[in-house]
């Protein structure tokens, strides 16, 4: 083994070996969360009623987590871990037919999937047993009341601390560090020294925009002897438009963003996108943060003149409808209250760290938060239009304002297409009275009516099904209320029965529709019993009908009146898709003309010439109309539309659901918000207001303790590393308290006095001294605070993983800057087998529920199925193994490589040790360590002695593929090393 080889092999290993950061507090704190959201409330609906207190079937127990895990006759119930062993498991999923539960019926595939997760993760369960506790004091009797949780620190007003005098005035830069020096000192710790000026840039280059700086910059930073060097580089940082991306990005993890609703059948979200511009442009020019969730909440609802922000205030409205949905959901009720616990579970968790969803069943467990308060804020959101409905609902949008010039021109095409809708009608009736069939169905709409429809029709209402037929109306166009399609499920046993009498005797014309798509199958049969026997006809569901881009004809049979002509469609043999059963229709062929029969008349041959010729005009004129219709309403579908929501035309307050049972209504609760953040009644809401401002105003008001106090926490955790309170999306009391409460109160009513400019309390933060600070520890301090609770000294950070593809793409000079709009590829309808081939910033790179890019899957990318305040920080082998085997890490090594060498004529004439401390310098920000350089060079020299290249001979071969590949070698190594990874 070589020389580099050896220390690519000793810095892989060394990443390998680093402890693990993820917090198991978290962990566990997460999967309690888990619990309560989706397992106790099926276990109370489905499963308590025979396995509970009152009653224990085969001896089983699940009210409570001891009975759940001692299981009764046949076992455990649950094996932690394991849920294929779980005996709970194959009862839900009905594996074993003699232990199928609830045995009313099976439950929903999500529900399953939900129980799954649970016992992978360990099976968490705070429930006890109640007979361990059958008299329990007035103090553990149950969750503080409203009072009682006002005292609670999280709920307490914003005090501005007095801040102490520092001893070192030399040392404390401002108030920051008087807080911090204090705290420290009263633990007894000292701070560590400064951090270089070299690692200083590096660390607040990615904290603020997400890239290195470059060997310019770090060089003009250490040389910059003003008094203002810090000031000077950290307003350029926060200047940039690369901050708002980074930070942007931040946002969008809180918020759960992605493109895609999840789930098997994930729906893309097309114009997902405008939200993520929003957000970033929103931090780009410093958007206070209270009008930024102002407008995240109600912008629909605030007035503006400028069409331009009007925009911007439909867009951000986004935020409401951009979580994990499933569409399909057939209980439209469920459908519409899961949407809104999942609204409220983020707006709790994102604004407010409290986690809101734990109420939707019963009073919180542990936190002031009573089950009227929780249906009192779902009241405001069950008067939000948010979605609409059909077999699968879709998520609501609106038609964006655009400028009057714009508005004009839409307004004209709209006219237009109304105008040549008119003139097709009229030309579809010239044809018909002269004796003639209309052509192409005028309107593009989804729906045809079948009586407008030629021959006998037989809709899929009328025809006898057999196995589960799906009913839909995503794809246009279809013949009346539907079509319906085979799941892509149980083929060959599912078939579609179209009968009918024909009422004479005689030969017709078989059309059978169906709306084409890219996931259809592509050999449909179609059999067709008629007065002759039996043909079979497959069709090629996935080409657009010829036949008014609806109707394929399978040809023309011959039907008795006395015998019923027999259509059927089944999904035999078509395992490459999804098969559709929509219309079938019968159309009388022309009648022959007997051989007895008169000789036709030459005048009779004229006019029906003529005829002929009148009816080819008028055909030709409709096609000419029909291609004008669709251009115009091709220009129409241009206009920009946002996911956006607006209020119900009706408002009203609902009644809490007993137990989260839509369908058990208790009393009906005004509609609010958490009573125990303020002692002010909320503002009374009549039929004509769904609440949604008010409650805008009440997150977002001075005197909302959480909603500054958990921004403030998340800049500091942003910045730091670890937030004050820890546990950055819960102030609750499963959450952690904060470390330094004094801190954070002086943040938060910095953040407020400030106009909640974000901008403002990041500079303060980054010009503090307590960020300044080194990662190098000192005995006495590492023996008090070995967790740096007290931050004594910076603690590394591991690099996100945007920043980390990010970082590649810069150095290799591939990085493209583009700002914003749709990225998600043309003609994209499913987000499995997406390429992610784009060299854009990560943070425009689509979010897919399901499928993400490995890179950002395999160092920590947030999960955009759950709202995710803190990321995990991991380090696993595959992700040692992605940096030394990847294509793409290669290949931007090599790129590194051959612009370092196309670039910089001046290496031909520098030393490899002068060469190094360029490649360091991009890739480390810092200058290679004398060891480095005798390693990386001794391998370096190997390989020219190895091909007889010697320094006078280098020119003539420097863009060799030898010499680029031993550089190209060179940068990959630095790309796995620990010191890339981490920010010191």
């Amino acid at each position: 083994m070589d020389t580099l080889s050896s220390l690519r092999v000793a810095l892989a290993f060394g990443l390998l070996l680093l402890p693990t950061m993820v917090g198991r507090a978290d962990d566990q704190l997460s999967e309690i969360q888990w619990f309560e959201k989706h397992i106790r409330p099926t276990l109370v609906e489905h499963c308590i009623r025979c396995h509970g207190p009152k009653k224990q079937q085969a001896g089983l127990r699940l009210d409570h987590a001891a009975g759940l895990r001692s299981g009764g006759d046949t076992g455990p119930a649950v094996v932690p871990g394991d849920p294929d062993s779980s005996l709970l498991m194959q009862a839900i999923r009905y594996d074993n037919v003699s232990l199928e539960m609830p045995p009313r019926g099976k439950l929903p595939a999500s529900t399953i999937a939900a129980f799954e997760k649970w016992i992978r993760l360990g099976a968490v369960d705070p429930r006890q047993d109640p007979r361990e506790n059958a008299e329990p004091d007035d103090s553990t009797s149950g969750p503080p009341s409203v009072e009682e949780g006002r005292s609670f620190w999280a709920f307490q007003p914003i005090d501005a601390p007095v801040v102490p005098p520092s001893d070192d005035h030399r040392w404390a830069l401002g108030k920051i560090d008087c807080l911090i020096l204090a705290r420290m000192q009263s633990e007894g710790c000292q701070p560590t020294v400064d951090a270089d000026r070299e690692t200083f840039i590096r660390r607040v280059s990615y904290d603020l925009t997400g890239l290195p700086p470059t060997p310019a910059e770090i060089r003009d930073f250490v040389d910059d002897e003003s008094a203002q060097a810090y000031e000077t580089l950290v307003d350029r940082l926060l200047g940039s438009y690369a901050f708002a991306e980074r930070w942007g990005r931040h946002w969008l993890d809180v918020v759960r963003y992605a493109e895609s609703s999840g789930g098997g059948r994930t729906l893309l979200f097309p114009d997902a996108w405008r939200y993520r511009d929003f957000v970033i442009d929103s931090f780009d020019r410093d958007l206070p943060y209270d009008q930024f969730l102002r407008l995240q909440l109600a912008g629909d609802l605030i007035p503006e003149s400028d069409w331009q922000q009007r925009q911007r205030n439909l867009v951000a409205t986004g935020f409401l409808l951009l979580g994990p949905t499933n569409f399909e959901l057939q209980d439209k009720d469920v459908l519409e209250m899961d949407v809104i616990d999942e609204q409220l579970d983020t707006i709790g968790k994102s604004m407010l760290g409290m986690t809101i969803g734990c109420a939707r069943c019963h009073d919180h467990k542990f936190d002031p938060i009573p089950t009227a308060d929780y249906y009192a804020m779902a009241g405001i959101f069950k008067s939000t239009l948010s979605m609409t409905h059909s077999n699968v609902s879709t998520w609501n949008t609106a038609e964006l304002p655009l400028s009057a010039e714009e508005e004009s021109r839409y307004a004209k095409i709209q006219s237009e297409i109304k105008t040549c809708k008119g003139q097709i009608q009229d030309l579809n009736d010239a044809i018909e009275r002269a004796g003639g069939k209309s052509g192409e169905i005028a309107a593009k709409d989804a729906s045809v009516d079948p009586d407008s429809l030629p021959g006998i029709v037989i809709d899929n209402a009328q025809a006898l099904r057999t196995g589960q037929w799906m009913e839909s109306k995503s794809n246009p166009k279809y013949v009346g209320a539907n079509y319906i399609h085979d799941e892509t499920s149980e083929k060959g046993a599912k078939h579609v029965v179209y009968e009918t009498l024909v009422p004479e005797s005689g030969r017709y014309e078989v059309r059978v529709s169906h709306s084409s798509g890219s996931n259809r199958s592509t050999r449909v049969p179609i059999r067709i019993r008629h007065a002759e026997g039996e043909a079979l006809v497959r069709v090629n569901q996935r080409k657009q009908p010829p036949i008014d881009h609806l109707f394929n004809s399978v040809g023309t049979f011959s039907f008795d009146s006395d015998q019923k002509a027999q259509i059927t469609v089944s999904n035999e043999g078509t395992e490459d898709g999804v098969v559709i059963a929509d219309c079938v229709v019968l159309i009388p062929a022309e009648t022959q003309i007997s051989t007895t029969a008169k000789e036709t008349s030459a005048e009779d041959e004229a006019a029906a010439a003529e005829k002929k010729k009148l009816l080819a005009a008028l055909h030709a004129y409709l096609e000419r109309l029909n291609q004008r219709l669709r251009q115009l309403q091709s220009q129409a579908a241009e206009r920009p539309v946002a996911m956006a929501t607006r209020d119900q035309p009706t408002a009203a307050d609902i009644p809490i659901a007993l137990r989260g049972v839509v369908a058990n209504q208790g009393p009906v609760v005004p509609r609010g918000a958490l009573s125990v953040v303020s002692s002010q009644a909320f503002p009374r809401l009549d039929e004509r207001s769904s609440g949604r401002l008010e409650f805008a105003d009440w997150i977002t008001s001075r005197q909302n303790p959480l909603t500054a106090r958990v921004m403030a926490n998340r800049v500091w955790y942003w910045m730091m590393g670890r937030g004050l309170v820890e546990t950055v999306d819960n102030f609750g009391a499963t959450g952690q308290r904060p470390s330094h409460p004094k801190l954070l109160d002086h943040l938060a009513e910095s953040l407020m006095a400030d106009d909640w400019s974000i901008k403002k309390l990041v500079r303060k933060i980054a010009l503090s001294r307590t960020y300044r600070l080194s990662s190098t520890s000192r005995n006495d301090s590492l023996a008090m605070d070995p967790e740096n609770r007290w931050f004594w000294r910076m603690t590394p950070k591991q690099m996100r993983a945007e920043a980390i593809r990010d970082t590649l793409l810069f150095i290799s000079g591939d990085l493209d800057r583009t700002r914003g709009g749709r990225t998600i590829k043309p003609g994209t309808s499913i987000e499995y087998g997406y390429r992610f081939d784009s060299n854009r910033r990560s943070v425009y790179l689509p979010v897919f529920r399901n499928t993400l890019p490995e890179i950002l899957q395999a160092f920590d990318f947030a999960d955009p199925n759950i709202q995710q305040g803190k990321r995990n920080a991991s380090t696993i082998a595959p992700q040692a193994l992605l940096m030394m085997n990847h294509p793409f890490v290669i290949d931007q090594a090599h790129a590194a490589a051959a612009r370092r060498i196309s670039s910089n004529p001046k290496q031909l004439g520098e030393t490899v040790d002068e060469t190094l401390d360029g490649v360091f310098q991009e890739v480390l920000g810092r200058s290679a360590s004398p060891e480095e350089k005798r390693l990386i060079g001794q391998y370096i020299r190997q390989q020219e002695m190895r091909h007889d290249i010697s320094q006078p001979a280098r020119s003539s071969v420097e863009t060799s593929d030898e010499y680029l590949t031993r550089w190209a070698l060179v940068y990959q190594t630095l790309f796995q090393c620990v010191d890339f990874r981490y920010l010191d």
